[in-house]
């Protein structure tokens, strides 16, 4: 799951029997998170890691597998009271296999960063991630700009029109 905030008491509670059940549940929060990783016998199933970097995201992704299948939907909530409960938001599902692919890319590059990532400990403290012996550098946003960049410049290169035949180039 990938979000801005997670304070929803209902919801960290499904998190932790989740947890307990035995789910490996990974959590992208970027600002605050009320729920406690790493706790023995409740929360030993759950990673949290926030990436800060140059760029304010906002997206919300929430990826859900079962049995090797997943459901993907994205949302205009973080999962707190106030937009759970007070607001009007929206989550859509993602049917399209080629968004749902680059949805789950995007959460893969998410957990990868070793560059502008903290993870949340058992005590509630953020240590900053960094790259392994041997592993590469990795940054989320960094990593998207140059794909979406290289991906404008197809486009942009897909409308210029051909010269047309026996005109000088």
């Amino acid at each position: 799951m990938k979000m801005n905030s997670l304070v929803d008491g209902r919801c960290i509670r499904a998190l932790y029997r989740a947890s307990q059940a035995g789910v490996e549940v990974d959590l992208n929060v970027r600002g605050i998170c009320c729920l406690r990783p790493g706790v023995p016998g409740i929360s030993e199933n759950i990673r949290v890691v926030s990436i800060v970097g140059r760029l304010l995201e906002h997206s919300r992704v929430y990826a859900f597998r079962r049995d090797g299948q997943f459901t993907i939907y994205i949302s205009s909530a973080d999962l707190m009271p106030r937009n759970l409960d007070h607001r009007v938001e929206l989550a859509a599902p993602i049917e399209s296999e080629d968004l749902r692919a680059e949805l789950l890319d995007t959460l893969e590059r998410a957990f990868a960063d070793n560059q502008n990532s903290w993870e949340l400990v058992e005590d509630g403290s953020w240590i900053r991630r960094s790259p392994g012996p041997g592993e590469p550098p990795r940054s989320l946003q960094l990593e998207l700009a140059e794909l979406y960049a290289g991906r404008a410049g197809e486009q942009r290169r897909a409308r210029e029109p051909e010269p047309a035949a026996g005109w000088p180039d």
